[in-house]
């Protein structure tokens, strides 16, 4: 019975490291190869850096992002992510719409005063789904930096290497248990 625990534990053990091993090689390589803006099925994930949408927000969290559509649709409340004049992109929630929805006045729920700009149509990269993954986007910068690529791909493949050695150690353990117990009968 004990055996059998420790076989299942060791496959799901097996398996878990082979999964973490694959999405990391591939959020690695996505992130790599997009120049660090994964694209899945029209959806992104972005990382926030500051406080400004706390709480619903946590700085360090990854957010997920609906990429296309009609930059023109959002409404007051929407929260939405935009291109700023310096080339930042910044999430905000809708205060204002303008123009029939060509600019917009927003303001970070946690912030006292709207923003100074309003946020043209189209400077308008997404509109934010509601999904939030508290501080992976810290796992997320660090990946996209050569320390942390290298770390995120190597590190996992380690893990698995050592765990097959271990496994096999064992197996060759077992089988030298069973040779002997086979000569001591004879």
């Amino acid at each position: 019975m004990m055996k059998k625990i420790l076989k299942m534990i060791n496959h799901l053990t097996t398996f878990l490291l082979f999964s973490l091993l694959i999405v990391t090689v591939f959020m690695v390589i996505s992130l790599r190869a997009s120049g660090g803006e994964a694209d899945l099925f029209g959806y992104q994930l972005k990382t926030v850096l500051s406080g400004s949408m706390e709480p619903e927000i946590q700085t360090g969290s990854i957010i997920s992002i609906e990429l296309d559509g009609d930059m023109t649709r959002f409404e007051e409340g929407d929260v939405i992510t935009y291109r700023s004049s310096d080339d930042m992109l910044i999430t905000h929630r809708v205060d204002e719409v303008m123009q029939d929805g060509e600019q917009y006045m927003t303001k970070g729920d946690n912030n006292e005063e709207a923003d100074s700009e309003a946020v043209l149509a189209e400077n308008i990269v997404g509109k934010y789904t509601g999904l939030t993954i508290p501080y992976v986007g810290y796992v997320m910068n660090f990946a996209n930096t050569a320390e942390g690529a290298a770390l995120l791909l190597i590190l996992p493949g380690i893990f698995l290497i050592g765990y097959s050695a271990i496994s096999i150690w064992r197996a060759l353990k077992q089988v030298d248990g069973s040779k002997n117990k086979e000569a001591a009968k004879e």
